[in-house]
């Protein structure tokens, strides 16, 4: 019998980076996890309450943590831990997950690039530096946690909600000013540029459908008077060529109607080369 341990994360807020954030997360998590204690004595297995015998961590090894890596034109600028915003104009990232060891546990790369050798080393010392780094907090993370545990402070929620740890971007109330709102909106509107004489009427052509914007001109795409001289000499020059085309398909047809006897045509055997086995020579009988 073992133990089925379930990991799940929920995203509260994301600003860029959810890898790196989501790794320390869970192995965070499964480093403060405590199952419950367990003696077996010939077959028979018994499960400790918590009250009965304190819970036992799992056993973990070691910590592999990711540290991402944002690249930009095309692998000439390098950037650690992007936001949210730096991810969207990225060409491709990196993600190398490694333990205190320096011991690689997975690389994984995305997007339209090609990284160079020297660029992936380089990587990886930085990633070695962050999660010495980032393993130490962790470490001092779970002992303050512990001790705080054996003194019987708090711990948890319970110290994170007062501090606002949790709900870090919550906002106090604000009272908001009402009065004389009407005649702010109305110097607002007398100030504002008059809106455009456009006016689209939805056309309904069936039920549950509608088109906006019926008989207007659409000049999107418009070509120049330069292009549109082009465009008439390349449809000129199409017309005659396929015109071309069809009077060499006509005067083929003929000829072949004229070609045309009611003699048989006789189908022969493709002409072959002649073909030579090459049979191998026999050796001379060894005599003794």
């Amino acid at each position: 019998q073992v133990w089925q341990i379930r990991l799940d994360m929920h995203l509260l807020n994301h600003d860029g980076n959810i890898i790196d954030a989501a790794s320390v997360a869970g192995i965070v998590a499964l480093c403060h996890f405590r199952r419950p204690d367990v003696s077996v004595q010939g077959e028979e297995v018994t499960v400790y309450t918590p009250e009965e015998r304190d819970p036992v961590p799992l056993s973990i090894h070691h910590m592999p943590i990711c540290v991402s890596f944002a690249f930009f034109q095309q692998g000439t600028y390098l950037l650690v831990d992007p936001s949210e915003r730096e991810e969207r104009v990225m060409d491709g990232l990196l993600v190398i997950a490694m333990n205190k060891h320096q011991e690689i546990c997975t690389i994984d790369s995305s997007g339209g690039i090609v990284l160079l050798k020297d660029q992936v080393l380089r990587c990886s010392k930085i990633t070695a530096v962050k999660v010495a780094e980032i393993t130490e907090l962790i470490q001092k993370a779970l002992e303050n946690d512990q001790k705080a545990r054996k003194e019987g402070g708090k711990f948890g929620f319970a110290e994170s909600i007062p501090n606002q740890k949790i709900t870090a971007f919550k906002m106090e109330s604000a009272a908001v000013d009402t009065n004389n709102v009407e005649e702010q909106a109305e110097e607002i509107i007398a100030k504002a540029d008059p809106p455009s004489e456009v006016f689209a009427n939805p056309v309904l052509y069936t039920p549950g459908t509608a088109q906006i914007g019926e008989g207007i001109e659409n000049s999107w795409g418009d070509l120049e008077e330069s292009e549109r001289e082009e465009a008439v000499e390349e449809e000129g020059e199409g017309d005659a060529t396929a015109f071309e085309c069809q009077k060499m398909e006509i005067e083929d047809t003929s000829m072949m109607e004229e070609n045309k006897t009611d003699e048989p045509i006789l189908l022969s055997d493709s002409e072959e080369e002649e073909v030579v086995i090459l049979q191998p020579q026999e050796l001379p009988k060894k005599t003794r």
